[in-house]
């Protein structure tokens, strides 16, 4: 090998390649895993494919399920270089019977497990994670959710408000807002595209802001609204609907819940039917178990996020 991997590799290699073996993979066949597949290398006469490597490079998260991984890329090599490493080292475990350890057949049973548990969950969300079923939720929830009104605003940070008074009768006389937004506003975020905001729900503006956009009409310049540090004139370019989140954007979010709806709904059918007994008891105090922070519990409804997202608290310094 040209290049030295971690050592955590030869810890871990025995388990892995074992495990493979263990769950009936035809680790050195000459009939391609999946279709398509592609032979990369030979380790004592036996194949390994692509497939193999793009395994192990998901395995360690370093691409994702569904990405491609070009066999003439970097990456691929050194994960190639680590599925032969991996084969060498259960090889030679298994001349030395480490296989027939009882600590180790529990470990490759606890491996195994793993596999066959991850290719049931892949067999589910197949089913669960369609094309239609994205389309079809996200198409519900456009109908649920409540849409609030968007405001396009441009504002003029100024230090005092007398200040702000003073530009505001230039307004009054005709000057062009975004000519006084460059020349005049404290806000750097802003200042130099003239002062826009973009679109925006008053929700996500400081109270001071939120009170003052209230009610008001396009054209209407308000203020000066006190801001931290400072006193702002804003002006109300655009009030519409607020527009729905596109599928594209939205499309994560939906997996996740498609994925995890199903997966909980299989356990808890499995653990319905299982007699399950639990021979040891939490400690008094003990924190409850609770699911993954980005387990969905209801079917998600985003909002669509302003197209330039101000930063309020930072506008005026």
């Amino acid at each position: 090998m040209t290049a030295k991997r971690p050592f955590r590799i030869a810890v871990m290699a025995v388990v892995v390649a074992l495990s493979v073996a263990a769950c009936g993979r035809d680790a050195g066949g000459d009939n391609p895993p999946e279709r398509g597949d592609k032979a990369v290398a030979k380790v004592d006469g036996k194949t390994i494919w692509a497939s193999d490597v793009k395994h192990e490079a998901v395995a360690q998260g370093l691409v994702g399920e569904g990405e491609p991984l070009d066999t003439s890329s970097d990456l691929f090599r050194r994960m190639m270089d680590e599925v032969i490493d991996q084969k060498l080292l259960a090889a030679e475990a298994r001349r030395r019977k480490l296989d027939k350890d009882p600590a180790a057949q529990r470990r490759l049973t606890a491996a195994q497990d793993r596999v066959l548990g991850d290719m049931l969950v892949e067999n589910q969300v197949a089913d669960a994670v369609t094309e239609n079923a994205i389309r079809g939720l996200y198409e519900e929830q456009q109908k649920l959710s409540r849409r609030s009104m968007e405001i396009r605003a441009r504002q003029i940070v100024l230090a005092t408000a007398a200040e702000a008074e003073q530009v505001k009768k230039l307004l009054a006389a005709g000057a062009a807002f975004e000519a006084l937004a460059m020349e005049r506003s404290r806000d750097a975020a802003t200042r130099f595209n003239g002062g826009d905001l973009g679109y925006f729900t008053t929700d996500v503006m400081p109270e001071a802001y939120e009170t003052a956009l209230n009610g008001a009409r396009v054209g209407q310049v308000v203020g000066p609204v006190a801001v931290e540090g400072g006193f702002a004139l804003v002006k109300v370019e655009d009030v519409r609907e607020e527009q729905p989140i596109a599928l594209d954007a939205a499309r994560p979010q939906i997996v996740r819940f498609l994925t995890y709806d199903r997966i909980r709904d299989l356990l808890e059918k499995l653990r319905a039917k299982a007699k399950i007994e639990t021979l040891i008891k939490p400690e008094a105090g003990a924190p409850k178990a609770v699911p993954p922070a980005d387990a969905p519990k209801v079917a998600p409804a985003p909002k669509a996020a302003p197209a330039a997202q101000p930063q309020p608290k930072e506008t005026a310094k």
